[in-house]
């Protein structure tokens, strides 16, 4: 068999096992990287480069692999866009943590999301209370959605702040 297909298969299995696991382990984990995040995507990214090349670490080896990691990334966004289905499996769904002032516990706990994460969220949208929430979405992306009683959505993305004004009826 030729040395570069075994590479492409190599990263494109490595990728979907990435996938997979990131999706298993909960979207939160994505929109909230710690320092302890970092370091373990860092260490995955080491662990699994001879799962992809072997041992061929030629420049033609690395360069087959990269495109083979871009290759595989844009046919998943490709199905991710033109198939709903296959979003929501892989990506899932938004999911409501506030309703009304109201925490939702047996979502907040699907998400492995604690009470004192989900305040620290809705402080970042600039709201006090948990109680002047309208709502809050925990979207498919990881990122917290709040909507408070000024009717502004503002979406928090890695310490930058985005102001969404919504159209009132």
């Amino acid at each position: 068999m030729n040395p570069y297909f075994v590479i492409i298969l190599r990263s494109v299995s490595v990728y979907i096992f990435i996938v997979v696991a990131i999706r298993l382990f909960g979207k939160k984990e994505l929109a909230q990287l710690s320092v302890f995040d970092l370091v373990f995507i860092l260490l995955i990214s080491n662990s699994v480069q001879n799962a992809m090349v072997g041992s061929d670490s030629s420049l033609q080896g690395g360069i087959i692999a990269a495109g083979a990691l871009f290759v595989i990334n844009y046919i998943v966004k490709y199905f991710l866009y033109r198939d709903k289905w296959f979003g929501r499996a892989l990506q899932g769904e938004p999911v409501i943590l506030i309703h009304k002032g109201k925490v939702v516990l047996k979502n907040l706990e699907r998400q492995q999301m604690s009470l004192h994460e989900l305040e620290a969220a809705v402080r970042e949208h600039g709201v006090d209370s948990i109680k002047e929430v309208d709502l809050a979405v925990l979207e498919v992306d990881g990122n917290v959605s709040v909507l408070s009683g000024d009717y502004q959505h503002k979406t928090v993305r890695k310490r930058r702040v985005h102001h969404v004004l919504n159209k009132t009826t």
